[in-house]
């Protein structure tokens, strides 16, 4: 491994594991199943996550769980090579969503109908099997670039929480909510993980990819606008802001 690589490393462990332990985003005796779409986002999450089991206090399983959706040109076999090469438990869980998708959405919302199916499966799943929390490969631009997404499409202020306690009962956590995408995206090709391309003919969001690029533009002037946005959703003042739910404004403060 390079040194660059072996700097990567160190960088993502200590964000992951700072992460888990700000959160408490994985407890002792926890089943962990890690979801691996094949990307390198959740390639990296696996990767390490692997390296932080044997270093935590905390002592867990970890599963990880590749959902085939029953895509033209989908193979899982790098991934499965990868996986027995780092020794870990996984399953492939086949299930035709790709047909389900085509038949019942337009193609610019072929992305958001799977989303939901997938993480039907995901969520049925891991209740089905005993698994304590789900691990998804979210990193600190999701998180940024959700936050403002929310605020000027849906008018409220919401994000992507590194646990989340879903309406199923499910917990699910996001280790690399603090990790920077180019960090990502530089270690997975520095490590040559075996990341699957898209062979969905499915747009992705076109409004999402216009907020990742206002930000990246923003940042060429502030490079700390990225992490002071993260920062802000750890920092909010209810009575900086007009939310009558959180502030009583018919008191009259002396």
């Amino acid at each position: 491994m390079s040194n660059r690589a072996a700097q990567l490393e160190k960088k993502l462990r200590h964000y992951t594991g700072k992460a888990i332990s700000d959160y408490k985003l994985i407890a002792g005796g926890d089943k962990v199943l890690a979801c691996l779409s094949g990307g390198k986002d959740s390639l990296v999450m696996v990767d390490i996550l692997k390296q932080l089991q044997p270093r935590s206090k905390s002592k867990f399983e970890l599963t990880v769980f590749i959902l085939n959706p029953g895509l033209p040109g989908f193979d899982t076999k790098e991934l499965e090579i990868w996986l027995k090469k780092l020794k870990l438990n996984y399953v492939v869980h086949n299930e035709d969503i790709y047909s389900i998708v085509k038949q019942k959405a337009e193609k610019n919302r072929y992305c958001m109908l799977c989303s939901r199916l997938r993480r039907g499966i995901i969520y049925s799943y891991a209740k089905e099997h005993g698994f304590t929390k789900i691990a998804l490969g979210h990193h600190r631009e999701d998180l940024i670039t959700s936050l403002l997404m929310s605020i000027f499409y849906q008018g409220e202020i919401a994000s992507m929480p590194p646990k989340l306690f879903a309406k199923s009962g499910n917990i699910v956590i996001r280790p690399l909510c603090y990790c920077q995408e180019k960090d990502i995206a530089e270690y997975a090709i520095a490590k040559n993980l075996p990341i699957l391309h898209k062979t969905c003919e499915g747009k992705e969001n076109p409004t999402r990819d216009d907020i990742g690029n206002l930000i990246k533009k923003l940042a060429q002037d502030n490079p700390k606008i990225p992490s002071n946005m993260l920062h802000s959703l750890q920092r909010i003042r209810p009575s900086q802001l007009m939310d009558k739910a959180m502030h009583n404004f018919n008191q009259e403060d002396i």
